[in-house]
């Protein structure tokens, strides 16, 4: 049985240094990328920080995970951090009311079961309901912007050549995304809205999904303890 399940950072601290080591271990082995923006380990003590994690029943063994970061104007997006330097304008679209998905991975042993492109995609949106914020971003790679569009995001063109950018190195592209309705999700595709609004309306269940690789269970834990944040404002 896999496990998938979110939290605060500072509320489970061994799990957030399982996702960090496994998140820079699969960048440094399998894209020779020492450090990109969203691999900075401030966000381990912050309030504002949430963890999905996806690990083995016994939570010892971590397969993969992802990161939404609330923008509170105090612990800066990573998308701000790698993107503001070519494009300034970046700043005022996170100024308020705003959260990013980042530093989503999965390890070797589930690649192929739709860990990233599935399970984590659906829980980054899932989670962006419980939040107060207007907008969802993401900084894509060529292979992830398709996932993107699935759950509801739409290439932000205000943003550098037409959202995209050459991040982490310059042989590398990125896409700038956002979501605009998160609620809503008027751009999602119909299948992947509905399994969405299905896990917002019950938080902990059991499924069974289905990846390339073939059906597997997951057992899903999306409500957020203690769930108050600091210094968030929507305009909403």
């Amino acid at each position: 049985m896999i496990t998938v399940r979110a939290f605060k950072a500072p509320d489970d601290p061994e799990a957030c240094l399982r996702f960090y080591n496994g998140h820079l271990r699969l960048l440094e082995i399998y894209f020779g990328i020492a450090k990109i923006t969203s691999g900075s380990a401030d966000w381990m003590h912050h309030e504002n920080s949430i963890v999905i994690i996806v690990e083995d029943e016994t939570r010892t063994k971590t397969y993969g995970g992802a990161r939404v970061q609330l923008a509170d104007g105090i612990l800066p997006l990573p998308i701000e951090t790698a993107i503001g330097k070519y494009d300034p304008k970046i700043y005022d679209v996170v100024k308020t009311g705003s959260a990013e998905i980042c530093a989503m991975w999965n390890s070797k042993e589930v690649a192929g079961m739709g860990i990233g492109s599935q399970v984590l995609a659906r829980a980054g949106v899932v989670l962006a309901a419980q939040m107060p914020i207007d907008n969802f971003h993401v900084l894509c790679a060529p292979i992830t912007t398709r996932i993107g569009k699935r759950v509801g995001f739409s290439i932000d063109e205000s943003l550098g050549d037409k959202g995209t950018f050459f991040y982490p190195k310059d042989d590398f592209i990125a896409t700038a995304m956002v979501i605009n309705d998160v609620n809503k999700l008027e751009n999602a595709d119909p299948k992947e809205r509905e399994l969405i609004y299905d896990l917002r309306e019950n938080l902990i269940q059991t499924k069974t999904e289905v990846g390339p690789k073939g059906s597997y269970e997951v057992s899903y834990n999306l409500e957020i303890a203690n769930l108050q944040y600091s210094n968030v404002k929507s305009e909403r």
